[in-house]
């Protein structure tokens, strides 16, 4: 993320770092410029006790300066000037007043003052140049006031190495400045950016709370879904085992029966087999979370399976006035599958292509041999469902918003379930839906 510094931003941070440079120089000189009395005791003696006291009040006016602007939060670029302007005096009425022989030394100190100062002060090239012009202009009337020494003298002793040191030390502040400016832009971006991150991590953590919630609640809801399929599967036993006996009780007395009503309790009785399979399978809850499926392989004729799936549905269809075409083959195509799961992915394309088909619709229910496999194609030629429609049906549990007048719920739940056993049971299952109507197709391998 780009990060931007504003004006305002970047002149605070600037006047913190010139304070601190300031507070560094004047503390400094006020502990340290009356210690420069020990040099006046040695070169200086006649007068060294004089100007220990002015040395002393030097620095009492310099803190109370220094404590004026900082009460006040004026520019510390007033208090250096002001500051220099003190130690200036007192320094250059000394270059004029010692014995020539110790000229040398009031020299340098002076320029050391100087550049001690311009070495540690955060400020523009120019307030230095006007320092140095001030301090040539006071050795210059102090000069013409107090010295008994000629010119020559003066700049043959010390007078030389200070224009030296002085020129020097205007050269460091320009530098010094741009290096501390950049510096402190440094620092505002790093702040700006450890503030960004900071922020970023308070929002993945609530990020992770959140989310910790979420995990938590389907946690119970998992919770929940479990406890209710085992509740509903003890139920949902008890009832196909009380269909099974009943049944059972009724095949006792088939020698009353028509044909066409031992038929009937021949699906009834396949059917509940079939659902007492599919709800032990449910009830396996290891089994069901597991990343494989664990199938009943058996070989079986998958044009039959098709043939008893489309037979009971012809009264489902009837009822909504939808005909269903027989193209079935009559020839038996083995095949090596689950047969209940086969069967039930024939039941769920047929029975949602019933489900969502208009009134008075064909429905061509073929089965083919093609390359070495078994095909099952279901062809709706009425009103298109739409393909966006089938994607969502077939790929995740979504309701949709209803074509026909029936205004039928649409679930792609038996939809996505045979796409996964078709997958996992080695198969293909391709759709579409155009213009032409909605086309379902099943590819199994087909074992000689």
């Amino acid at each position: 993320m780009f990060i931007q510094i504003s004006k305002e931003e970047f002149l605070k941070e600037t006047l913190k770092k010139g304070w601190y440079q300031t507070n560094n120089i004047i503390w400094t000189t006020i502990f340290l410029y009356p210690l420069f009395s020990i040099i006046d005791f040695i070169y200086a003696n006649e007068i060294w006790v004089n100007f220990l006291i002015v040395r002393i009040t030097s620095a009492f006016v310099i803190y109370i300066l220094y404590t004026y602007f900082q009460k006040h939060k004026q520019n510390y670029r007033l208090l250096l000037h002001a500051s220099m302007l003190i130690l200036s005096v007192t320094m250059a009425v000394l270059c004029n007043l010692v014995p020539v022989e110790a000229l040398n030394i009031y020299f340098v100190l002076y320029g050391m003052v100087i550049l001690f100062f311009n070495l540690q002060v955060f400020w523009e090239a120019i307030n230095s140049i006007l320092q140095s012009l001030l301090a040539i202009l006071l050795l210059a009337i102090f000069f013409n006031a107090l010295s008994e020494n000629s010119l020559d003298i003066v700049i043959a002793n010390g007078g030389t190495l200070f224009f030296i040191i002085l020129f020097i030390s205007c050269l460091i502040p320009h530098a010094r400045y741009k290096v501390m400016t950049r510096e402190v832009r440094s620092q505002i971006l790093i702040e700006k950016s450890n503030e960004q991150l900071k922020d970023q991590y308070r929002d993945i953590n609530e990020k992770n709370n959140i989310i910790d919630m979420q995990y938590e609640q389907l946690r119970k809801l998992d919770e929940q879904k479990n406890s209710f399929i085992n509740i509903a599967g003890h139920d949902l036993k008890n009832l196909i085992g009380s269909i099974i006996m009943s049944n059972n009780m009724v095949k006792d007395e088939d020698y009353r029966l028509s044909n066409d009503q031992k038929e009937f309790v021949g699906y009834i009785t396949e059917s509940a087999e079939k659902m007492q399979y599919l709800l032990n399978k449910l009830m396996d809850v290891k089994e069901i979370s597991s990343p494989e499926i664990k199938f009943n392989m058996e070989i079986f004729d998958a044009n039959a399976e098709v043939q008893y799936v489309f037979k009971g549905l012809v009264e489902v269809a009837q009822m909504k006035n939808i005909h269903l075409i027989d193209n079935i083959l009559k020839l038996p195509l083995n095949v090596k599958l689950d047969k209940v799961f086969t069967g039930q992915v024939f039941q769920n394309l047929l029975s949602n292509a019933i489900k969502f088909s208009q009134t008075n619709n064909n429905i061509k229910v073929v089965t083919s041999l093609q390359r070495q496999r078994f095909v099952l194609e279901i062809i709706d030629e009425g009103i298109a469902i739409g393909q966006e429609e089938l994607d969502m049906m077939f790929n995740k549990l979504k309701t949709l918003n209803d074509v026909s007048d029936a205004k039928e719920s649409r679930l792609g739940l038996g939809l996505s379930i045979a796409k996964l056993m078709t997958q996992e049971m080695g198969g293909e299952l391709t759709y579409r839906s155009d213009e032409n109507g909605n086309y379902f197709r099943v590819e199994f391998h087909v074992i000689n």
